[in-house]
């Protein structure tokens, strides 16, 4: 694997790669190249949804279906630009995948809420997939708002979920008996929330006063977030240009920089019952070595409704975009003839008899 060209340093972000980033910004790169290259790959839509309590937003989205007639329909909360392609290729080895992803209200090209109280409750991506014609999808996520999706609309519409974050029991705390992998797993874990935390309590806190300097200063947000790009990936070789690319995109959101903070501020404030459950319905869930929460399996298992597990030898928080054709993959197993969400049986009848019988489960 390739060695990654950046680092972080004893107190942050290095004098010298940022210097160098500013300087290939201003002087070598160009956003209008990357900006056409990724109209050029995925076809990208906006959309009114009208959301309780808050009026209208206009959410950004790409929608790429596949070919393939009976493809399973799949939501992700982010533009995963990676793995797109990849989930929509047909083959009679493995399913394809009609494919929506959005941008958050606050990030990326998504109307910004203008009231105060937007909290994971009110995340949009059940309506939005209703209203493209898709009366029951699947998820996956990398995150807490595709696990928050699955609470909110589990079972309904909302047939099963994979992530590479998954919950776990707080009942099955005991580092008793565990392997060297699983140790090494909470040690990450404890490093997250011993070391990596400050910017939760921040933008939990006080996010418009951290906002201003964002939206005030380019370079002020190219560290802010290229210290997570760093430390939250798994020695990834990211190029100048990848890392501008995800900057820019910050940057030049239609909301400015300070939106995408707000939702830590209204997580904390109000969201946190959701939090604390977990969906019933059939999970998948895969493991990264680099995650900031890595803990034992049988932790996940107590508290999740686990019909797929898959471990992987190496990759981070940005699994999508570390080790796309893993995650695919993965996502093939679960969703696929014979998998273990037993998808297209559950399109075939109609409802699931959620009977858990011998590690089968039974449409």
């Amino acid at each position: 694997m390739s060695e990654s060209p950046f680092t972080i340093a004893k107190y942050g972000a290095p004098l010298a790669d940022i210097k160098r980033l500013v300087v290939r910004w201003k002087d070598g790169y160009d956003w209008r190249v990357y900006e056409r290259n990724l109209n050029e790959e995925l076809p990208m839509y906006t959309r009114d949804v009208d959301i309780k309590d808050f009026g209208t937003l206009n959410i950004h989205y790409a929608r790429k279906k596949s070919e393939v007639v009976d493809a399973v329909p799949l939501l992700l909360h982010a533009l995963h630009f990676k793995v797109l392609p990849l989930l929509t290729a047909g083959s009679p080895e493995h399913p394809s995948f009609h494919v929506v992803a959005l941008s958050l209200p606050g990030f990326g090209f998504s109307e910004a809420p203008h009231q105060q109280g937007f909290n994971a409750e009110h995340y949009v991506g059940n309506k939005l997939i209703l209203a493209l014609g898709y009366n029951e999808y699947v998820t996956q996520g990398g995150d807490w708002v595709t696990r928050t999706v699955g609470t909110l609309y589990d079972g309904k519409h909302h047939k099963a979920w994979h992530t590479n974050l998954p919950p776990y029991s707080l009942s099955c705390l005991s580092s008793s008996r565990l392997s060297l992998q699983e140790k090494a797993g909470l040690e990450r874990t404890a490093w997250f929330r011993s070391k990596e935390r400050g910017y939760f309590a921040q933008q939990s806190t006080q996010p418009q006063t951290l906002g201003y300097a964002l939206a005030d200063s380019p370079a002020g947000l190219l560290v802010w977030i290229y210290e997570k790009l760093v430390l939250w990936t798994d020695n990834h070789p990211w190029t100048e240009d990848e890392v501008l690319t995800w900057i820019s995109i910050y940057l030049f959101s239609r909301a400015g920089p300070a939106a995408s903070l707000r939702i830590y501020f209204e997580l904390e404030g109000n969201s946190s019952s959701f939090l604390s459950k977990c969906p019933t319905i059939s999970m998948g869930a895969s493991y990264f070595p680099k995650e900031l929460i890595v803990v034992p399996q049988a932790w996940v298992r107590k508290a999740n409704n686990v019909v797929f597990e898959s471990k992987h030898q190496s990759g981070g928080h940005f699994a999508a975009h570390e080790k796309p054709e893993e995650l695919v993959d993965d996502l093939r197993k679960m969703f696929g003839k014979g998998g273990s969400s037993l998808w297209y049986g559950a399109r075939r009848d109609g409802i699931c008899l959620s009977n858990k019988t011998s590690g089968t489960w039974h449409y």
